[in-house]
């Protein structure tokens, strides 16, 4: 039997980046969406029409849908299982003690939605899109959904896990235009409602088991965090030996029949965000507890490190006080701070006296809500005294300048400090590859540069 599920009414739980796109984009694609956060300063900046993230185009789409009536947005979860017919969880799942898995907030989500579903006479479809080790859906959250709710998975009810591969900075572009769907069910029904939703995008369609579905992401996130630190290394190596390492990786990203792809493989700064860390953490950590050896994983994370502290180094040895430090954020694009390498490199300057200012074009650390706010609040709970608004005044107060980011406003403070006439006594330390022609103007008026990959 064919559900025609193609407009659905959707349900999103958990409204951080994840769940704030989703429901976005699923509004706009004709879908009546209900979301619902535990936090009130989410759902009421959506309330108002307002995207509680910086993304490209979320603002506009958020303002749109729910002028419209096409996005709710409330705290009542039974409610909004009540009222739809698809339930999208998108919760967090950071890491716990040891890099394990915390699955806290699934757990406390599907125990309410087991007593939701108790109450509904109607088949509701599950879709878990947070990120999870293989097991947890079928041996944690399904028996907690059965037990609240009294019902059977398959019989009254189904389950899913949808895992996204929404990128921050590019996630709507990302939804509209993804490299694959994958959907792990527990039935036929249950999948044909979560495939229904795609229908009309591209790329390719998987419908697999519950746990390659849970496992799928945690390849993707591992590999792509292993490409991150295996170009670092080799660009730290080139240096040491006066190899220009970004001639080297234009002839290795030529091959893309063997070398898969060119993603991440470009030598540049550390890698961070609210993923790649805290995924390879936890698969390590599975595989440990199976007794299975992973060395080429258990170093990804420790190779990262090595190179963050090569930045410390290269800046430390330079032995100015004034450090000027343009970009905080993980990755361009995006207010997102949690684990990015900026912040640590930040938190240990300031640690070691150094007069620090920071310049990142898109951080508003009055819009920072939920995690992202909690993280940035307990690496740098000074951070708003180091901000600046304007990237010139970061570099007229850096006798060492750290380039973590290359927007604009960064390139065209750069550019003007390059050309203010005066000899220059400044060290930059860049992080990012800045465009040759800046680097020549920037030497030719005295910089002395400073990298760490090349």
């Amino acid at each position: 039997m064919t559900h025609d599920l193609s407009r659905a009414r959707l349900s999103v739980l958990g409204l951080g980046y994840v769940g704030c796109v989703s429901a976005a984009c699923f509004a706009a694609g004709g879908h009546a969406v209900v979301g619902v956060d535990v936090d009130p300063s989410k759902t009421a900046l959506l309330a108002r029409g307002v995207a509680p993230i910086v993304e490209e185009r979320i603002g506009d789409l958020v303002a749109e849908v729910v002028a419209d009536g096409r996005l709710t947005v409330g705290d009542d979860l039974a409610a909004a299982v009540a009222d739809t017919d698809v339930s999208l969880v998108c919760v967090g799942t950071p890491s716990g003690q040891g890099g394990r898995l915390s699955t806290e907030h699934l757990e406390r989500v599907s125990e309410e939605l087991g007593l939701a579903l108790a109450d509904k006479d109607a088949w509701h479809t599950v879709v878990f899109r947070s990120t999870m080790l293989p097991g947890t859906c079928e041996g944690l959250l399904v028996p907690l959904l059965e037990k609240f709710s009294g019902k059977q998975v398959g019989v009254d009810f189904g389950v899913c896990v949808n895992p996204e591969f929404l990128r921050e900075g590019s996630s709507v572009s990302d939804f509209y235009d993804p490299p694959k769907t994958v959907v792990g069910q527990s039935d036929d029904r249950a999948g044909d409602a979560v495939l229904a939703l795609y229908d009309g995008l591209p790329g390719p369609r998987f419908r697999v088991g519950i746990g390659t579905a849970e496992m799928t992401k945690y390849v993707d996130n591992s590999f792509h965090a292993l490409k991150v630190g295996f170009a670092n290394e080799i660009g730290a190596v080139c240096s040491s030996l006066g190899v220009d390492s970004h001639e080297v990786s234009e002839i290795f990203l030529s091959d893309t029949k063997l070398n898969v792809s060119p993603a991440y493989l470009r030598p540049g700064f550390a890698f961070g965000g609210s993923c790649l860390p805290k995924d390879v953490r936890a698969l390590t950590h599975v595989a440990r507890t199976r007794d299975v050896e992973v060395p080429i994983l258990d170093h990804v994370l420790p190779s990262n490190l090595a190179h963050l502290e090569r930045a410390v180094r290269a800046v430390v040895d330079l032995e100015h006080r004034d450090v000027g430090m343009f970009g905080l954020t993980f990755k361009a694009g995006t207010d997102d701070l949690r684990e990015s390498p900026l912040v640590e490199l930040a938190e240990r300057l300031v640690g070691k006296g150094f007069d620090l200012r920071i310049f990142d074009a898109v951080l508003q650390l009055a819009r920072l809500v939920g995690s992202n706010r909690a993280f940035v609040e307990q690496r740098l709970p000074h951070l708003a005294e180091l901000m600046t608004e304007e990237a010139d005044e970061v570099a007229g107060h850096g006798r060492t300048l750290v380039v973590g980011a290359q927007d604009e406003a960064v390139l065209t403070a750069l550019t003007a400090l390059a050309d203010g006439g005066a000899p220059l006594d400044v060290d930059l330390v860049d992080l990012v590859r800045l465009p040759d022609p800046l680097l020549g103007r920037l030497r030719s008026a005295g910089v002395r540069y400073h990298a760490i990959a090349w």
